[in-house]
Formats: structure tokens, C-alpha cells, sequence
């Protein structure tokens, strides 16, 4: 069975910055795209950030020069570094990975439960 689980959540001050973290464990032979969406309240669910297997990296728009993904392939984790921080980033932030798994051998998207980041002064 395939987890992902988020950390690095938490209460900080427009400007500043955190660090999120997702750590994937289970039976998976192979993890392609990983990514980040959020979902502020009474909003739906957006893209943040995705990352392929080989680096390529994509943004929306509102993140750009301000957030930076990156993942440890050898550890299978993905890591989002969230800078110059404002209130609308508000939001529970969720990670994703496409994930070919050992016991069903099928790709599939795994997701974990997410983690609260709230920018507030």
C-alpha cells in the first residue's frame, strides 16, 4: 500500500517563509510526476507546483519566483519551499505523486491528507 504524508505545515507572518515535505512509502516501484496542490477555504482545489521524474518544474502563475519544488529521488520526496509568503496562501496544502506500484502494477495518483498553511500577522 502506497502513503504520502505532508509535513512542514504551520502559522506564519506575511513574508516569511516554510518549508513543506512529503514522504512517500509502500510498495512503489516507480514514482513519475510529484506535485503540490492547495485549496484555500470556500475555493477549489489548484495546482501549485509539479515536478517530473527528470526536474522539469511548472508553477502557477501566482507562486512564480516566489516557491520552489524539488524532490529526492533516492528518498522518494518532494519538497516545496515557499517564500515571501502573503495571506492568500492560505490554505491546506496537498502532494501528489503518479505512482507505479509493486503489488497492483498499475499507475495510479496517490494523494496525501494534506497540511495547514496559514499566513496571517
Amino acid at each position: 500500500q502506497v502513503q504520502l504524508v505532508e509535513s512542514g505545515g504551520g502559522l506564519v507572518q506575511p513574508g516569511g517563509s516554510l518549508r513543506l515535505s512529503c514522504a512517500t512509502s509502500g510498495s512503489i516501484r516507480i514514482i513519475n510526476t510529484m506535485g503540490w496542490y492547495r485549496r484555500a477555504p470556500g475555493k477549489q482545489r489548484e495546482l501549485v507546483a509539479t515536478i517530473s521524474q527528470g526536474g522539469f518544474t511548472n508553477y502557477a502563475d501566482s507562486v512564480k519566483g516566489r516557491f520552489t519544488i524539488s524532490r529526492d529521488n533516492a528518498m522518494n520526496t518532494v519538497y516545496l519551499q515557499m517564500n515571501s509568503l502573503k495571506p492568500e496562501d492560505t490554505a491546506v496544502y496537498s502532494c501528489t505523486a503518479y505512482i507505479l506500484a509493486v503489488d497492483t502494477q498499475k499507475w495510479d495518483d496517490y494523494w496525501g491528507r494534506g497540511t495547514q498553511v496559514t499566513v496571517s500577522s
